[in-house]
């Protein structure tokens, strides 16, 4: 009798704790945007289209009234590099390793079309049927982008960031319209576009170089022997450059490749350019 009451006890004690575990309901939950930046549409005029920016504004921002060095990063679409590289940046800021960022995304609408100069190669026209509005997109970047930004962000220094046909653009930036950026990360550049035009121009465009200090970093990874080599050019020409306002910096970067190596390059080159 005793055995068979103990059983009955350790029954009702299971069916007792059954219905308790039942009437147990997590917390409803509640969901919520978590914005990353501002996106604003701009008209350019001299591209006749809309364009799409993705903004980062560092914390503190809106009830700061200093300036802020800016990043203009090329392919700076949402699903390209915005969002990774705006991480860097906010990183980086955090463990004080740079200052506070704003960091201006360019969305793209056709990267070969506006990443690249004509070409006389036929292949390159094949390959690339839209190519060939560089100097359309510098305008952009220089009578539409960087007078929008001045205007309704307090900015100071910019720097300007680009990885293989945004590497190129960059260069070409930097060869024809140097003033345009205080510092110039290139990493990875298409210099072999039309078959190394750019860098056999080079010599003769950087003898206008400005009186005025800008800083260029360039790096490049494991990626065949004609981007590699076409980097050490691209640094060769810089490093003989007989201008004290010029400052070069070359990190290769063996252990990446064309896909990996953007993020790794930005972090190392913005603790580079930022030790005090």
């Amino acid at each position: 009798m005793k055995k068979i009451l103990t059983l009955l006890f350790l029954l009702s004690m299971l069916n007792n704790t059954s219905k308790a575990q039942h009437n147990i309901h997590p917390p409803k939950s509640e969901k919520a945007s978590f914005p990353l930046g501002i996106v604003n549409k701009i008209w350019s005029n001299q591209l006749s289209e809309e364009r799409t920016l993705n903004i980062y504004l560092p914390e503190g921002y809106d009830t700061s009234t200093k300036t802020y060095p800016v990043i203009y990063l090329l392919d700076g679409s949402a699903n390209e590099d915005f969002i990774h590289i705006t991480g860097i940046v906010q990183f980086l800021t955090m463990i004080g390793a740079m200052p506070q960022t704003i960091v201006i995304g360019i969305a793209n609408v056709d990267r070969k079309r506006d990443f690249t100069f004509p070409t006389t190669i036929a292949q390159d026209k094949k390959d690339f049927p839209t190519t060939g509005s560089s100097e359309k997109f510098i305008r952009f970047i220089e009578l539409d982008l960087i007078p929008f930004v001045q205007q309704n962000c307090r900015v100071s220094s910019s720097t300007i960031i680009g990885q293989s046909l945004g590497g190129l653009l960059a260069t070409e930036i930097l060869l024809k319209k140097p003033a345009l950026f205080d510092t110039y990360i290139i990493v990875s550049p298409s210099l072999w576009w039309d078959n190394e035009s750019l860098l056999e121009k080079a010599p003769a465009l950087l003898k206008s170089l400005p009186q005025r200090n800008i800083t260029v970093y360039i790096s490049a990874g494991n990626e065949g022997k004609i981007m590699e080599a076409d980097v050490l050019k691209l640094r060769d020409l810089l490093q003989q450059i007989t201008n004290p306002y010029l400052k070069v910096f070359y990190s290769p970067e063996p252990e990446e490749d064309h896909l990996t190596i953007l993020h790794n390059c930005i972090y190392k080159a913005l603790k580079t350019l930022n030790k005090k």
